[in-house]
């Protein structure tokens, strides 16, 4: 028998460590050769390790959310015949076929508590406030006791408290807040370790609001034509993917873009850098299981409604299956994010640094509006509102910028004829 020490290699350029997102074995398994051994997450994507070797696990390096060092030894294999330990950790490339890789968006460095923090003490139970000549037969402080009343607060005549006190209490003590209910709804704390890629998500949040100063503008505009048209484009689509209001949205904005540069941008502030893309590389912020996740629509700009629906659908289910790529969770230029029905009122988005602007369309309602009458005068009509908002980074778009971009785009959607016109 021997022992192999299987050493974390270089899984990215530039990589010092990884985090532990999830073992696949524990000690005492028994792995085969290529058998799964750990997933692995460094700043841009988590991969797969897997055994070099068959045997058994004798020692593993961490626990999930632990960071290993590039190099270190991540699992040590009991195998049955020598095997040639290696001099130095090998690179795994991306074309590697014993590695999947899941892809995330690229975090900052942002250091954050690596355990979570051990749950508060209980505090101590109230001391009660019966009183030992608090005086009542067997039968009633067995009611009591189910109902939860502390026979302390329940007023009585004589030397002892009765049925009849008690149901007193209960009628008129219980209605000044006296009486608690005779079982607790709340439930034991829940300690959940911020790891993986809910903490990358952690990461970036916080570096968008520490580094970017946001500001919001929201605008109400009328889709009541877009919303018309929609249902139409739908009723001829054929084979054609079904069109929600999304795609729709998302030519809006990439017809409006090329006349304010300043919103499809990215920023390096470490560099004092902006750079304003020729192209719409549109991130559309996807809720997952594992938690938001940005895949980017490239060229969004040369779509049309149907090839954008398509390209939403594909890109939400690699997301959601983590499937997706590296190249397809990275580079956006700017980023749209819809709760759908869940939409709310307002939405104040966080900006996905390094770009400058979110745009976040909330839920349609329908709402009496005065319309202008052919004939003149005005009428009330039966109209489909949605309010749009922006974040913009105010280090580099100005307010008035923002407000004329919303507002374009308003003049847009409320004529959506305009969407397929050259």
């Amino acid at each position: 028998m021997a022992r192999f020490s299987f050493r974390l290699p270089d899984i990215g350029e530039g990589i010092s460590e990884a985090e532990i997102v999830a073992w696949h074995v524990a000690v005492g398994d028994r792995v085969e050769e290529d058998g799964r051994l750990a997933d692995m997450m460094t700043d841009k994507a988590t991969v797969e390790m897997e055994s070099p070797v068959a045997g058994t696990v004798v020692e593993l390096a961490g626990e999930p959310g632990d960071q290993v060092a590039i190099g270190a030894t991540l699992v040590v294999i009991e195998t049955e015949a020598e095997v040639v330990q290696p001099a130095e950790p090998e690179r795994v490339e991306a074309e590697n076929p014993g590695v999947e890789e899941v892809a995330s968006e690229p975090a900052p460095a942002v250091p954050i508590e690596e355990r979570a923090p051990e749950p508060a003490p209980e505090p101590a139970p109230a001391p009660s406030r019966e009183r030992a000549t608090t005086l009542a037969s067997p039968a009633v402080r067995q009611r009591a006791k189910e109902l939860g009343v502390d026979l302390a607060s329940v007023r009585h005549e004589g030397p002892h408290i009765r049925h009849a006190d008690l149901d007193a209490y209960l009628r008129y003590g219980s209605a000044q807040g006296y009486h608690a209910p005779n079982a607790s709804r709340a439930r034991a704390d829940e300690v959940v370790k911020v790891i993986g890629m809910r903490r990358r998500i952690a990461e970036n949040m916080a570096a968008a609001k520490r580094h970017i100063p946001h500001f919001t503008y929201v605008e109400e505009i009328d889709v009541t034509a877009l919303e018309a048209m929609r249902a139409d484009l739908n009723a001829g689509r054929g084979s054609r993917p079904k069109l929600t209001l999304l795609p729709l949205l998302i030519v809006a904005i990439c017809r409006t873009l090329p006349d304010f540069p300043m919103l499809n941008a990215r920023y390096d502030d470490e560099a004092g850098v902006v750079t304003r893309s020729g192209r719409v590389h549109l991130g559309m912020a996807t809720q997952t299981d594992a938690g938001l996740m940005v895949p980017v629509i490239r060229d969004a700009q040369d779509m049309n409604p149907w090839g954008l629906a398509g390209e939403i659908v594909r890109l939400a289910e690699a997301a959601r299956t983590g499937k997706a790529t590296s190249a397809e969770l990275s580079g956006g230029t700017i980023t749209i994010t819809s709760l759908g029905p869940l939409g709310g009122i307002a939405t104040t988005p966080v900006i996905n640094r390094p770009e400058v602007a979110i745009i976040g369309p909330n839920r349609i309602v329908e709402r009496p509006v005065f319309r202008a009458r052919a004939g003149g005068g005005e009428e009330i009509v039966k109209a489909k509102l949605m309010n749009l908002s922006i974040s913009c980074d105010h280090r580099v778009v100005d307010g008035h910028d923002a407000a004329s971009y919303v507002q374009a785009l308003k003049r847009l959607i409320e004529t959506p004829v305009l969407l397929f016109a050259d």
